[in-house]
C-alpha cells in the first residue's frame, strides 16, 4: 500500500485534539500506511539566509511530522508578501487590496523551491503526495523539475477567481501553467471548476476533455469539486461535552429574555462582518418588535493584525457595533455584543446551539465549515436556522439553509426576519435536510473521495 505525504504551509499532530477535523482526518490516512506531513515549522530565522533552513522530523505514532525553518526574507515574500497580499484578495475577488510588489512572486517560488528540495530526499518511489492550498500551487512543478513522478494531488482551500480576475495577476500564466504537473486538482465547489475550464479554455488556449479532464501546456490534468466537510459526530459529541453544556446554559440563562443571532468568524475582510451588522441594524430598524428582543454576538477572532487592510475592518466593525448600541440600545439591552478574540473549540458548540439563528454571511468563501458546524449542534426538536451567504463555497450544498446576497443590506435584514418568524415544521424540516447532507458528505468522505480518485485518475508520468 502506497504511502501518503502531506504537504501544507503548516503543519498539525493529528494526535492532539486541539488539531481539528481536517488534521484528525489526514492523520486517519497517514497513519493507516505511515506517513508524512511535511510544511513550515512556524520558525522565522531573522539573519538565516535565503531559500534554505533547517529540517527538524519528530515521530507521531506512526507520522513524521518534518517541519522546516524559514529565513525573515523568505518568510515576508513569500507567506505575508505573495501568499497574503497577492493571492489572499484576488482569489477573493478583492483585486483593490492585491500589493503585486514584484518581489513577493520571487520568494514565493524560491520558498516552493526550498519545500521542493527539502521534500525530495524524504519520498518514496510509490508515494502519493497531497498539497494543501495557495501558499503551495507550484511545488508539484518544483518536484516534476526535480525528477519526481509520483502521484501528486492538490487541493485549495480558497475560491479560484473567474478568469478576468485571474487575470489581473502578474505572471498569472506561470501560476495557472503550475497547476498542470498535478495528476489531480481539488476544488471547494464545482463553480470553481468551472472558473478553472474557462481560464483553460480562453487564456490557455486548452481543451476540456470531458470528465473534469483538462489539457494545456502540453499536459493533462483532472480537476473536480470535493467540498470539504467537518466531523459531524465529533462536533455532535462536544455538543454533550461539559464546555459546551456550560456554554449553553449559561447562554439561556443571561439572554432568558432574547433571541441570540450567532456570527463566528476570523476578523478578515472576506468575512461580511459589517456588511451583516448594517444588516441587524436595518433589521432593527425596519422590525421594531425585535428591539430588546434579538442580540447579535458576533465573534470576530484576530488574524494577520499586521496588514493595513485587517486594521481598518477592525475599526469600521467597532465604529458600526458601537453606532448600533448607541443607537438602539438600553440600560439592559445591548443590540450587539462584540468580541475580538479566540473562543475556545470546546465552547463553539454551545454557544451555536443556544443561537436562534446562525449568520454565515462572507462576500466570499472556500466553504465555510461554520455554517456546516452551526447545523451539526443544533437540538433536533428546536433547530435554529441557518443564514448563509451565496458566495460562500457551502451554499452549493447547503440549499434548505436561507440563502442571502451579503452586499444587499435590505435583502439580508428581510431574511433574518424571516428566520426569526419561521414555524417550528419548517425549522425541523430544513435541519434534518441539511444534517444529511454534511453527515454523508463529511470530512472523511472527502479524504477518501479526493484520495481514491488521486489513485485512479489516468497519469502521464509512469
Amino acid at each position: 500500500m502506497s504511502r501518503l505525504v502531506v504537504v501544507s504551509n503548516r503543519v498539525a499532530d493529528p494526535r492532539k485534539p486541539a488539531a481539528g477535523g481536517l488534521a484528525v482526518a489526514l492523520g486517519e490516512s497517514l497513519q493507516q500506511t505511515g506517513g508524512l506531513w511535511f510544511g513550515w515549522s512556524g520558525t522565522i530565522v531573522e539573519d538565516g539566509p535565503t531559500g534554505e533552513g533547517e529540517l527538524h522530523q519528530q515521530q507521531a505514532g506512526k507520522v513524521t511530522l518534518a517541519t522546516l525553518d524559514l529565513s525573515r526574507e523568505d518568510h515576508d515574500s513569500y507567506y505575508l508578501g505573495y501568499s497574503n497580499n497577492v493571492l489572499w484578495p484576488v482569489f477573493h475577488d478583492r483585486l483593490d487590496l492585491a500589493n503585486f510588489d514584484a518581489g513577493y512572486i520571487t520568494g514565493y517560488r524560491r520558498a516552493n523551491q526550498l519545500f521542493a528540495r527539502k521534500l525530495v530526499p524524504l519520498l518514496k518511489e510509490d508515494d502519493i503526495i497531497w498539497v494543501h492550498d495557495y501558499h503551495l500551487i507550484p511545488l508539484a512543478a518544483e518536484l516534476r523539475a526535480m525528477g519526481c513522478k509520483q502521484r501528486i494531488g492538490f487541493f485549495l482551500h480558497i475560491p479560484l477567481p473567474p478568469q478576468i480576475i485571474m487575470a489581473a495577476i502578474p505572471q498569472h500564466e506561470w501560476l495557472m501553467r503550475s497547476l498542470f504537473a498535478y495528476d489531480l486538482i481539488g476544488f471547494q465547489a464545482q463553480q470553481d471548476v468551472q472558473h478553472f475550464e474557462r481560464y483553460v479554455l480562453n487564456e490557455a488556449r486548452g481543451q476540456a476533455l470531458g470528465d473534469d479532464m483538462f489539457r494545456a501546456w502540453n499536459n493533462t490534468v483532472r480537476a473536480s469539486a470535493f467540498p470539504i466537510g467537518i466531523d459531524v459526530d465529533e462536533f455532535a459529541a462536544l455538543t454533550h461535552a461539559k464546555e459546551a453544556q456550560d456554554m449553553y446554559t449559561t447562554m439561556k440563562r443571561e439572554y432568558s429574555q432574547r433571541r441570540l443571532l450567532l456570527g463566528i468568524d476570523r476578523l478578515d475582510y472576506s468575512k461580511g462582518i459589517p456588511n451583516r451588522v448594517r444588516a441587524f441594524r436595518e433589521l432593527l430598524a425596519n422590525y421594531p418588535e425585535n428591539r430588546r428582543s434579538a442580540t447579535l454576538i458576533q465573534i470576530a477572532s484576530p488574524t494577520r493584525e499586521t496588514v493595513d487592510a485587517y486594521g481598518d475592518i477592525r475599526r469600521e466593525l467597532e465604529s458600526l457595533c458601537g453606532a448600533v448600541n448607541g443607537d438602539y440600545g438600553e440600560l439592559d439591552w445591548m443590540p450587539v455584543r462584540y468580541i475580538h478574540r479566540m473562543v475556545a473549540r470546546k465552547r463553539v458548540p454551545g454557544l451555536c446551539r443556544a443561537a436562534a439563528v446562525g449568520l454565515v454571511t462572507p462576500l466570499r468563501d472556500g466553504m465555510n465549515l461554520v455554517a456546516k458546524e452551526y447545523v451539526a449542534a443544533q437540538d433536533p426538536a428546536d433547530p435554529g436556522v441557518l443564514v448563509l451567504s451565496r458566495f460562500a463555497g457551502a451554499a452549493e450544498q447547503m440549499k434548505e439553509a436561507l440563502l442571502v446576497n451579503p452586499y444587499d443590506t435590505h435583502g439580508t435584514a428581510e431574511t433574518i426576519q424571516q428566520a426569526l418568524q419561521m414555524p417550528l415544521d419548517e425549522r425541523r424540516s430544513r435541519h434534518q435536510r441539511l444534517l444529511q447532507r454534511i453527515r454523508d458528505q463529511d470530512v472523511h468522505w472527502w479524504r477518501k473521495t479526493f484520495l481514491d480518485t488521486l489513485k485512479n485518475v489516468p497519469s502521464e508520468r509512469g
